[in-house]
């Protein structure tokens, strides 16, 4: 299943890392196009000069672990294509040009099912969709979010209970489900 990761759900790192985690594990193809990156960058840099940095340093990482899921189109597409926020037309444009199955956002008025349905599109938000991996293979998504722990750990330098940390991550479903 390839899915196209919004801005929205690359940045914060916590719900990324639990993305990109899953997808290591073969749950998905994760895709984004070279816009999408930019929008997080500029996101970024509203934390300042460490946050560009970081952001930079985190997207040139992203780019080196999956080479393949940089998407590009004619310009052409995106003048066919229509959504209630013309500033997102892009990453429905990545999908349909990379023949996706999907786009996972938290923007899900941004994204109307009935539009995307007529792309061959559905839409869904990253608790729902990485409780569904947890769902159909437990071991593999609490790995992934034992070492999403471990590092948001390390580098608080506080302890991070997961369900606490999942929920802060706007991942609580999936937090409940792993605690149970």
């Amino acid at each position: 299943m390839k899915l196209v990761l919004d801005t929205c759900v690359l940045y914060p790192t916590v719900m990324r890392e639990m993305l990109l985690g899953a997808a290591g594990t073969g749950a998905f193809t994760p895709l984004w196009s070279a816009r999408i990156l930019e929008e997080w960058r500029r996101a970024a840099l509203k934390l300042g000069p460490v946050g560009a940095a970081q952001a930079e340093a985190e997207i040139a990482m992203l780019r080196a672990a999956w080479p393949d899921a940089e998407i590009t189109w004619p310009p052409s597409l995106e003048t066919r294509l229509w959504l209630p926020d013309a500033a997102d037309v892009h990453v429905l444009a990545a999908a349909v040009a990379a023949s996706a199955d999907g786009i996972v956002t938290v923007n899900a008025r941004d994204f109307p099912r009935g539009t995307l349905s007529d792309e061959g599109l559905f839409r869904s938000d990253p608790d729902t969709l990485l409780t569904g991996f947890h769902a159909a293979d437990a071991p593999a998504i609490q790995t992934v979010a034992l070492r999403v722990q471990s590092e948001a750990e390390r580098l608080s330098g506080k302890p991070w209970p997961l369900r606490a940390l999942l929920k802060k991550a706007r991942l609580p479903r999936l937090g409940k489900a792993l605690d149970a």
